[in-house]
């Protein structure tokens, strides 16, 4: 399957802004299961200086300088990419059970656990949390499969938590949501890496989008599609292997990954520094996900 995402942000300022910095995580990644065939950042005004990297965790970052004075910012991110589904990943009893892979966690040294690894710590916006462990554990039986114990997780996070996007922002703690059982995919995805991680598993937040479809006989509002968020878990034979908390599913064909990190802090799709501005701002936020074939 095919996608075309545009995904537009603006700010706006009720005083001039006479210089910003920018950093845009919003070049989609080329994984083993999608491919991004092209992609593209600008910006109202135009940048005086851009340059294009990759973060430490392998995301394409665009760094954007805007000098010339404006009260209203506008980034636009465009791209084209291919997603092809895991059929594989649905047959979750056959993973390793999780108690093994966080035993090999501890003690191998192949590049692949090496990497893995810096998973398993407390982040920024993931502390390390007693009500994480206790709220995992009855998913984490002796010996059950990984895939299994984490899909049962994510199941528990769906059916006990509400989705009320009125309720959280993005600096919220993951205490309030956990005392609150509400949130939005942020917030679930934060949720369930910290319950992974209490359990001495390394888990990584992903961001990206999922394709929205209107009810039968009504059309797609431009601007409906969302920035999404779900987290994956390391299975030390099959790699990194993605779960929606807030959709109750495994990730296919219709979500497309952005970026990945420890947690929102690694990989917001726009931060930055600027000069003036006044003390408030505006955002707004439209994304359209249109498949193609």
């Amino acid at each position: 399957m095919r996608y075309r995402i545009r995904h537009v942000t603006e700010y706006s300022y009720p005083e001039t802004v006479s210089l910003c910095h920018n950093e845009a995580r919003l070049n989609p990644r080329s994984t083993t299961r999608q491919r991004c065939v092209q992609a593209s950042v600008s910006c109202e005004p135009g940048a005086a200086y851009r340059s294009e990297r990759e973060d430490f965790f392998g995301n394409r970052v665009s760094f954007l300088t805007i000098e010339q004075p404006h009260i209203l910012l506008r980034v636009v991110a465009e791209s084209l990419v291919e997603v092809l589904p895991e059929i594989g990943q649905l047959d979750l009893g056959r993973d390793t059970p999780w108690d093994e892979a966080r035993q090999r966690l501890d003690t191998e040294l192949s590049e692949a656990m090496l990497e893995a690894r810096p998973y398993r710590l407390e982040s920024p916006r993931i502390p390390t949390l007693e009500d994480l462990a206790d709220y995992a554990r009855p998913s984490f039986g002796p010996g059950r499969p990984l895939g299994e114990a984490v899909a049962d997780l994510m199941a528990r996070i769906h059916g006990d938590f509400e989705y009320d996007p009125g309720f959280t922002t993005v600096s919220t703690p993951l205490e309030t949501v956990l005392e609150h059982r509400k949130g939005v995919c942020q917030d679930f995805a934060h949720l369930a890496i910290g319950c992974l991680r209490a359990m001495g598993l390394a888990a990584r937040y992903v961001s990206g989008y999922l394709e929205t479809r209107p009810p039968p006989g009504q059309e797609k509002l431009q601007g409906a599609d969302a920035s999404h968020a779900w987290f994956s878990v390391f299975d030390p034979e099959r790699g990194w292997l993605d779960f929606d908390p807030t959709n109750n599913l495994v990730p296919m064909d219709r979500h497309i990954t952005l970026a990945w990190g420890r947690d929102y802090t690694d990989v917001a799709p726009l931060k930055g520094v600027l000069f003036g501005g006044g003390e408030s701002h505006g955002l707004s936020v439209a994304v359209d996900v249109t498949a193609e074939s």
